[in-house]
Parts: C-alpha cells; sequence; structure tokens
C-alpha cells in the first residue's frame, strides 16, 4: 500500500517552477490534495469496515416454515407450563410403559419423568426469545454476506473510493505535465533559471536605478525649462539664423544630443568583473533562449490542451457521478442463486458504509465543481486576449529602455504566465532584452578595462612619424581614447559599437581615421570637431550600407578611402550617397568590384587631384564618367580587367600619372595619344600582357617614369630611347634579350631595371649614362661585367646577382657612392675582388655612415 506522501509526490514540482504558476494552478494544485486525501481516506475506510449484513426473508410459506431437520425441538406443554407456574404437582401418563414391568422399574421411570418435570418447569418459568428463527448458522451468514455484497450492492459503492483515487490523479498529472513533458521542460527549466539569475544579477539593479536616476534628473530640467521658457526661444531663433539646429535633419542624417544623465555614484557605473561578465553571459543566453523559443508555440498549445483536458474531465466526473449519488443507500434486497445452499431465496441486507459513503461523494461532488469553476476561469484567462504576443510597453515608459522588443509564441506566454505571479520580474527581464542596456554595460566593462595608462602603452610611431593607437576587436571605444590629444592617427578594426562622444574634440591633433569594419555613431558636438578637423579616413565594409552617412559632410576630408562592396543588394547600382559636401577632398581611393564608375564622384570633378580604384578582378566597362574629372593628376586603375586603355583617359588633361597595373593589356597602339596629354610624366603598364612597344611610344615626349616590367616584351623598340626625359625605366620580368645600344642615348637615365630577362651582354653605350644611380641585371645571361662599368659614378645600387659572372672588373672601386649593401652580388665573386676595391667600398660605408650621423 502506498502513502499519502508518496501520491502526493505526483502533484509536486520544483520550487522554481512556482513563478509559472498563476493562482488557479495553485488553488487546483491544493483542490487536488485535499481530493487525494478524501479518496484515500475513503479507501482505507472501505478496506477495513466495508461489509453487509443480511438476514433471510421470510413471506414465502414454504420459507416460514422452514426445513424440518433443523427444527429446535418441540417446547413443554401449556399443561406442564401451567403445573410449573401454580407449583401444583404435574399428573402426567408415562405411555407405552409395559405392565409386565417389575415394580422397581416402574419406580424407576416415575422418578426419571419427575426429575423431567422439574426441568420443563424450570424452563417454563425463564423468559421465552421471540423473533423469527431462520435455521441458518454461522458460516452460512458469512457466505451470504459476501453473496450479496457482489450482488446487490451497486458497482459505485464498492468502486466509489477507487475512481475518486484514478481521477484525482488524472487531475494531477494534468496540471502539471507541461513541466515533465520533455519537449517543454527543457524550455521551461531553460527559461526559470535566466529569469532567476536576471532578477538577481547586479546589472539588473543598477540599470534600473540609473533609469530612476535619469527621470529625476529629467523632471528637473523640465521645471527648469518651464520658468525659462523666453530665454529658450530666443536661443533658438539665434540658432536658426546661423544655421545650426540640433533637430534639423542633414542630408538624411538626424543628430541629436544625447540625454543628460546624472552623475551616478561609483558603485553605480564600476562593476565588478565578475559580475560584468555574468551579465555579458547572461545578454547572450537571453538572445539565444530568444531566438530557439520564439519559433514554436508549443508550450501554450500543450497548456491550452492541458486545461481543455481538465475541463472535460470535470464534466465527466460531476455528469455521471450526480446520477448514482442516489444509488448509495443503507438497505439492499438481495436474490442470490443459492437456495440450494441456505433454504431461502431473497434476503434483507444493510450496508454499514453507505452513509459515510454517501457524505464523502457529496464534498467530491463540491470539491469537483470548485475545480471545475478555476478550470472555465483558466480558459477564459487563455483565449481572452493573444496570449502569443507580449509588450514591454509599460516597462519601456517607465525606463529609459526605448527599444525593449515585444516578443511572441512561447516567449510571450511565459511571461505571460510569470506576470501573474509577479510583474517585477517580466520587467527587470526586459533589462537583458535591450540594446541600450547592453551597450551601457559594455561601456562600463570596457572603460573599467581600458584605462588610460592602458592604452597610452599601446600608442606607436608609424611610418610617417605619427602616434598611432590602433584597437582591434574591442566592444566598443573606450573613453580614455579621447584623453590621448597628442594622437594624430586612429585605427579603430572589428569594433561592432563606436561612438564618437562630444569627448573627441579633445584629440585636437587626430588627423587621420580608420574604421575597419566599425559601425560608427557621432554625436553632434563631435561631429563639428570632425568635420572642422579630419583630414585621412578610411573606411572598409562589407555592404555599402553601412557607410556612415557623416562621412559624407566632412568638408575639410582631403583623403577618403573606401574599401568595400559599394553595390547594393538590390541592384548593381553604386550606392554611394552625394559628395558635393566634399568640397577640399582630393584623394579618392575605391577598393571594390565596381561594374562601371560612379556618377556621384562628378561631383568632386572641380578640385579631385588623385583617383584611385582597385576593382579586385572585376571587369570595369563603363569609363565615360572620367572626361568630366579634367582636374585628375594621378590616376590608378588596377585589376580592372582592361584589355586596352580605355579612350576617356586622353580627355584627362592635366594627368600627370597613370597606372594601369595588373590588367588583360595585350596592345598598347592607343600610346601615340597620350602625345595629346603635355603633363604626362610617369606610365605603369605593368602586370600585363603586353608583347611589344609601339614605334610612337617616341611621341610621348613628356615620359619621365616608364613601367613596362611582369609583361611578355621581347625586344625594346629604338624609339623609345628618344624620349629625352627619361630617367625611369622597368622592363624586369620579360623575356629581352638584347638591349640596344640605343639606349646610351638617354643621357638623363637615372634608374634602368632589366632583371628577369635572357640578356648576354651589354652593350658599352649603356655606359655613357652617366646620371645612372640603379643599375639592375640581375637573374639575366650575363657573362662578364664591361670595366666600362666604373664610368658609372653616381651609381649607388648595383644587382648582379644571378648571372653568370666569373669576375668582377677592379675598376669597380671608382663607382664612389656604391655601398656594400648596394651591391647585391654572389659573396664569392665580392670576396675576389682586389683588397684595396673591398676596402674602398667599406670605407666609402663607413664615411658616409660617419657623415650621415
Amino acid at each position: 500500500m502506498f502513502t499519502l506522501t508518496e501520491v502526493a509526490s505526483l502533484n509536486d514540482i520544483q520550487p522554481t517552477y512556482r513563478i509559472l504558476k498563476p493562482w488557479w494552478d495553485v488553488f487546483m494544485d491544493y483542490l487536488g490534495l485535499v481530493m487525494l486525501m478524501l479518496s484515500i481516506f475513503a479507501m482505507t475506510m472501505q478496506i477495513t469496515k466495508d461489509q453487509v449484513a443480511c438476514l433471510p426473508c421470510l413471506e414465502d410459506p414454504d420459507e416460514a416454515s422452514g426445513p424440518k431437520p433443523n427444527s429446535i425441538p418441540q417446547q413443554p406443554t401449556h399443561q406442564a407450563a401451567t403445573s410449573a407456574a401454580t407449583g401444583a404437582p404435574v399428573l402426567t401418563t408415562i405411555p407405552h410403559i409395559s405392565k409386565d414391568l417389575p415394580d422397581e422399574a416402574v419406580r424407576e421411570i416415575h422418578i426419571t419423568h419427575q426429575h423431567t418435570a422439574v426441568v420443563a418447569e424450570k424452563y417454563v418459568n425463564q423468559p421465552q426469545p421471540t423473533g423469527v428463527r431462520t435455521n441458518l448458522d454461522y458460516q452460512q451468514y458469512i457466505f451470504v454476506n459476501q453473496m450479496c455484497y457482489h450482488v446487490a450492492l451497486p458497482w459505485y459503492s464498492k468502486y466509489f473510493p477507487y475512481l475518486t483515487l484514478i481521477h484525482t490523479l488524472v487531475l494531477m498529472v494534468s496540471s502539471n505535465f507541461w513541466f515533465k513533458y520533455p519537449k517543454t521542460s527543457s524550455k521551461i527549466e531553460h527559461f526559470v533559471s535566466i529569469l532567476g539569475r536576471c532578477f538577481e544579477s547586479p546589472w539588473t539593479t543598477k540599470a534600473l536605478s540609473e533609469t530612476a536616476c535619469e527621470d529625476s534628473e529629467e523632471n528637473k530640467q523640465r521645471l527648469t525649462s518651464t520658468t525659462s521658457a523666453p530665454k529658450h526661444v530666443s536661443s533658438e531663433g539665434k540658432d536658426e539664423s546661423t544655421g545650426v539646429n540640433s533637430s534639423t535633419p542633414m542630408l538624411g542624417v538626424k543628430f541629436s544630443a544625447d540625454k543628460p544623465i546624472a552623475e551616478a555614484p561609483s558603485s553605480m557605473t564600476i562593476l565588478d568583473k565578475k559580475d560584468g561578465e555574468q551579465a555579458k553571459a547572461l545578454f547572450e543566453k537571453v538572445r539565444k533562449f530568444r531566438a530557439h523559443v520564439e519559433d514554436s508555440d508549443f508550450i501554450y498549445k500543450l497548456y491550452v490542451a492541458q486545461t481543455v483536458v481538465k475541463t472535460v474531465k470535470f464534466i465527466l466526473i460531476l455528469s455521471y457521478t450526480s446520477t448514482f449519488m442516489a444509488k448509495i443507500n443503507f438497505r439492499h434486497n438481495c436474490e442470490p442463486d443459492i437456495k440450494q445452499l441456505t433454504g431461502y431465496k431473497k434476503f434483507f441486507c444493510t450496508h454499514n458504509m453507505a452513509f459515510m459513503l454517501n457524505k464523502l461523494l457529496i464534498s467530491y461532488m463540491a470539491l469537483i465543481l470548485i475545480y471545475g469553476m478555476a478550470c472555465l476561469y483558466s480558459l477564459f484567462w487563455v483565449f481572452r486576449r493573444p496570449l502569443k504576443e507580449y509588450s514591454f510597453e509599460k516597462v519601456r515608459e517607465e525606463s529609459s529602455f526605448s527599444d525593449i522588443p515585444d516578443v511572441k509564441n512561447d516567449f510571450a506566454f511565459l511571461l505571460h504566465m510569470v506576470d501573474q505571479y509577479d510583474q517585477l520580474y517580466s520587467k527587470r527581464f526586459g533589462v537583458f532584452l535591450s540594446e541600450v542596456s547592453e551597450n551601457k554595460l559594455r561601456e562600463i566593462s570596457l572603460n573599467h578595462e581600458w584605462t588610460f595608462e592602458k592604452l597610452r602603452q599601446l600608442v606607436t610611431r608609424n611610418s610617417q612619424d605619427q602616434l598611432e593607437l590602433h584597437l582591434f576587436m574591442l566592444s566598443g571605444l573606450p573613453n580614455a581614447v579621447f584623453d590621448l590629444t597628442d594622437l594624430e592617427v586612429l585605427k579603430l578594426e572589428l569594433i561592432p559599437e563606436v561612438r564618437f562622444s562630444a569627448k573627441v574634440s579633445q584629440m585636437t591633433s587626430l588627423q587621420e581615421l580608420h574604421l575597419c569594419h566599425c559601425p560608427a555613431k557621432v554625436e553632434q558636438t563631435g561631429f563639428a570637431f570632425l568635420r572642422d578637423h579630419l583630414r585621412c579616413l578610411h573606411v572598409k565594409f562589407t555592404d555599402v550600407a553601412e557607410i556612415p552617412a557623416w562621412v559624407y559632410m566632412l568638408r575639410s576630408l582631403r583623403e577618403l578611402n573606401l574599401i568595400g562592396n559599394l553595390s547594393s543588394e538590390n541592384n548593381k547600382m553604386i550606392g554611394l550617397e552625394s559628395m558635393r559636401d566634399l568640397r577640399h577632398l582630393k584623394t579618392l581611393c575605391l577598393k571594390s568590384n565596381l561594374s562601371k564608375m560612379p556618377t556621384n564622384i562628378t561631383e568632386l570633378s572641380p578640385h579631385l587631384i588623385k583617383l584611385v580604384v582597385h576593382n579586385d578582378g572585376t571587369k570595369l566597362l563603363v569609363l565615360n564618367s572620367l572626361k568630366k574629372m579634367t582636374s585628375i593628376i594621378e590616376l590608378e586603375l588596377h585589376s580592372c580587367e582592361l584589355e586596352r586603355i580605355p579612350h576617356a583617359i586622353f580627355s584627362l588633361i592635366n594627368l600627370q600619372e597613370l597606372d594601369l597595373k595588373s590588367n588583360n593589356i595585350r596592345t598598347i597602339e592607343e600610346i601615340i595619344s597620350f602625345q595629346h596629354l603635355k603633363r604626362l610624366t610617369c606610365l605603369k603598364l605593368w602586370h600585363n600582357k603586353i608583347i611589344s612597344i609601339p614605334s610612337s611610344i617616341g611621341q610621348v615626349r613628356s615620359l619621365e617614369s616608364l613601367h613596362l616590367s611582369h609583361n611578355k616584351l621581347e625586344s625594346l623598340p629604338p624609339a623609345l630611347f628618344t624620349l629625352p626625359k627619361l630617367r625611369h625605366l622597368d622592363v624586369g620580368h620579360n623575356s629581352i634579350t638584347v638591349l640596344p645600344p640605343d639606349v646610351g642615348l638617354l643621357q638623363n637615365l637615372q634608374h634602368l631595371a632589366i632583371n628577369s630577362n635572357k640578356l648576354e651582354v651589354l652593350p658599352k653605350p649603356l655606359f655613357r649614362c652617366t646620371k645612372l644611380k640603379v643599375l639592375c641585371l640581375g637573374h639575366n645571361a650575363l657573362t662578364v661585367l664591361p670595366e666600362s662599368v666604373g664610368q658609372l659614378v653616381q651609381l649607388t645600387q648595383l644587382e648582379l646577382r644571378g648571372n653568370c659572372l666569373d669576375r668582377l672588373p677592379p675598376l669597380l672601386g671608382n663607382c664612389r657612392l656604391l655601398r656594400k649593401h648596394g651591391l647585391v652580388v654572389e659573396d664569392h665573386l665580392f670576396d675576389a675582388l682586389p683588397v684595396e676595391v673591398k676596402e674602398s667600398i667599406s670605407r666609402e660605408t663607413n664615411v658616409s655612415f660617419t657623415s650621415g650621423l
């Protein structure tokens, strides 16, 4: 037999789950416990004391006479009884006494007969029993009682306690089934765990306390503003006259000063590192739990189903129990088929537990009725309003976290259930759904970790001798950065939340800013400072929409670098905004995958000097917009899959440097058109597939630098060496076999790179180019270096490694500016030089080094 505690455990849940049980569920749990006790009590009474007492009915004449064998002996006669009562001697005759008996025998018989008379007299004097004699023994009564218990009693009288127990257990299981079903219990357990941690988290208390401080400060400011209304109006009109209005949108961007925040005590703004990490983990858990639970409404459906089951169960119990209540009686007529065993056909029986069961049944029906009313109310609450939607509107109004999102499905249902327990839980839980709250937490933790001293240690000097700070993968921008007033270059990479407050105006030396996948926001005061002081900006992004809108309004910007996909997601049009406010922009660098030049850049045509396009292998088809940018001096078109020199370039009359690196240019017959570009001094056609150089190259007489390395050239035309101003010639990494003697005509040549070709002999006129400073001859097939190399007295760098030389000429020592580190040659060739030549090169190096010091 099980105990009450064991059965009650079916209704037991974890204490933490009680926050998900509204008052009606708790009330029904207690009702179920009472019904459980009632059913167990009824079972105990029935098992121990339930029985039936039966007597035979004597209405039948045959049954009234009773069976003769079991009849009681005949009573004394009336005469004997009367004589015994009056004291007179009883005169009776003794029948059947033989006259032949002797006198002594007759006397003996008379004495015995007198004794019998005395006994009969005593029997007559005692009170005689009344009633009907049944002539049944004890065993027969037990048998009859058991037979009539099963035959005469209705089934409900016998099984009522068991039914109540079964019904109660079903109701208990139905009430808490959603807590124990595997697909819902795991989500509920996770939710309750997160909710408890959010409720007890120190960050919740701090966030709500700061909100209270802000509200009180706002109330003070509201009172102050009402008292000084005329003054406010006049200042507002003044702002409008100067064109500065904090509420006026500028090119689709609205700048607004942040709400002033009351000074909070240090205990409020500084969070322990452990508490901060726990709060960050809670934000992440809440985010993942929301994404997991909001996808389905299974918990809601299961709760509705179990409520419907309980309601149907209540109606079923109430309907059939009320019909059987009248059948629980004290008296019953029994007709078992046992006449051959007892001699009786009918019995009259009494049920000793009838009264008790009747009262218990009435109590049980009353409890069931109350339970059913609670079920009906539960159904009314479930279907009265949409429980699959939950709004934090009240929390948003009471706190500064106006971005708390509304939730749906199972997440919303669980929060509705929690509200029935205590609405404070959902209010505290909403803090961890707010991005503003999360950003505040990150800001506090970030500022606590990244102090001014720590940031100062990370400041370095770059190649331009500028103070530079590079911050990588932080949660935000530390406030201590704004205290680095002498910082010149700030690089921010993979920081999800960058915010430039008004304190950025303290960084008076800041001129260059790098934003690498960093969505940046700026306050109005901070924007005014950046607009007037920032000179160079690098923005790296994934989609063009990630470019901050305020970038297009930095009117003092000199250089802008945009690295990323400039095509919008919906179409292939360029998503750049208007650039007309970038009035001082001189350099624009686009590293993207453009199919045509953005039309917006034509707004920069009056003042743009340098345009760089690195297209990362995407074919640039349309370049017509370049024709309008006549002020461009330097143009770079890298990896644009160009097959010929674009004709739009020939309209750039002010062009001085053209770089067409890493394209698919095979022929440069259009090079003759460069003669119209009188200012063109540098032409870079390297890393292409050019096979030959046309003779018309001699018409571009303004060229000073020509880069043709990494092509497929096999020869150089004589016209190339007629360029009078050519100072830099790079034809390395080709297949050139012969260097024409006309190279000696380049009297202004200072840099010649013909390395990684197939040269076997150097022409002697080469050494007439006495202004040569750099001569790259490495990785060819040279066997001899002429002695006339000593005529190159200004030579500072000579590359000979990778040839077939046996020795170096001793006259190499005449190259007085040649240093050892500038001589790129095999070690054994250098060691074979005369001692005085080696010492001369070394001494020259030392003297030069000393003079440099």
